[in-house]
Parts: C-alpha cells; sequence; structure tokens
C-alpha cells in the first residue's frame, strides 16, 4: 500500500494577501514514542518465545516458517534492538516457599524529587519485592512482594517497611487466591 505525504504550500506559491494554512495537529503517534516496526513473522517469533525462551532455534524457525539463519538472524536483530531483553526461568513461588503475595500502597509525606528517589533506592532492598511501580491515583508507589507466611511478612513490615524513607501511610493487601498471572505481552 502506498503511502503520500502530504505538504503544505510555499510562501511562494500563495496568492497575494493569502496566508499559508495554519499545520496540521500532531497525531497522537507522533507525540508519543515510536513503536518498533514489527512484521508478522517478528510478532510470531516474540510470541513463540514468551510462551517457550527454551525452544530450540530450529524448533522456532519451524513454527514461524523461516529457515534457521533468518530465524536466528532476526532474534538476534530483536535483542539489539531491546525488544528481547533477557530470558529467564520462571519459577513457581510457592512450590519455593514465597507462598504469600502481597501488593503494597504506599503514600509519601512529600511529593519531592530527593524524596521519590530516597523512597526508590530503600525500595529496592527490600527483601522479597518483585515490582515497585509510581502509580496515580490514591498511592505513590504499589510494591509487589513474596513473602513465606504471615509471619515471615510480619518481621518484614517490622524490620524493613516501617523504616522506608519519606513513608506517611503503608497499606497492605494479601492475595488470597491467584486468578491469572501472566508474563506474556499482547503482541
Amino acid at each position: 500500500m502506498a503511502t503520500t505525504k502530504l505538504r503544505r504550500p510555499s510562501v511562494a506559491s500563495l496568492a497575494p494577501g493569502q496566508d499559508l494554512p495554519p499545520p496540521p495537529e500532531p497525531s497522537d503517534a507522533a507525540t508519543t514514542s515510536p513503536e518498533p516496526l514489527l512484521d508478522r513473522t517478528d510478532r510470531a517469533i516474540l510470541r513463540a518465545l514468551q510462551r517457550d525462551a527454551s525452544v530450540s532455534n530450529v524448533a522456532l524457525a519451524e513454527k514461524v516458517h523461516l529457515s534457521a539463519p533468518a530465524c536466528l538472524r532476526r532474534v538476534e536483530r530483536l535483542k539489539r534492538e531491546g525488544l528481547i531483553r533477557r530470558t529467564v526461568a520462571l519459577l513457581d513461588a510457592p512450590a519455593l516457599g514465597a507462598r504469600m503475595l502481597v501488593v503494597i500502597g504506599v503514600v509519601l509525606d512529600r511529593s519531592t524529587p530527593e524524596s521519590f528517589a530516597a523512597f526508590e533506592r530503600a525500595a529496592a532492598q527490600v527483601q522479597g519485592c518483585m515490582e515497585c511501580h509510581v502509580v496515580t491515583g490514591e498511592f505513590d508507589y504499589l510494591m509487589l512482594l513474596r513473602t513465606r507466611d504471615n509471619d515471615s511478612f510480619n518481621r518484614l513490615h517490622a524490620e524493613q517497611l516501617l523504616y522506608l524513607p519519606g513513608v506517611r501511610q503503608i497499606r497492605s493487601f494479601i492475595g488470597l487466591k491467584q486468578v491469572l498471572s501472566t508474563t506474556e505481552i499482547p503482541l
């Protein structure tokens, strides 16, 4: 499909007394960071690797209908472009003793760059903290923690969470049942 680029008329092409039309409004695509150009095969590769990153290159190539060398080149390019950050093993947290999932909402006492930076440095050191996000709404941060049980969470709360810098309020939400958990990004 061919695209045509529209041009604004130049001042020289206007009749005397005629003004240039206003420039077009920037589209959402122009104001946000550009998404990488991925074709159907790139997306198929990424979907397959999200499901099983241990798949051999030969098996992956078969799944996406490429030769093995062409598939490997694409995977390497996707890594270079930062679309594949790393390859990891997803562990079974409950089987390894981290049975309790806790979501923690944190409100800071001040909204300054210094207080945010101090909190973020300290939050990165909290034992069992798997994720920490700046959020909008009622809280400044949401933290996702894994711990063994109520007793271990109480110790973590008393020994680490209460001492996080700049915290005005902490609210804990304990997960009772996992309904959905995925690492797959929809493509």
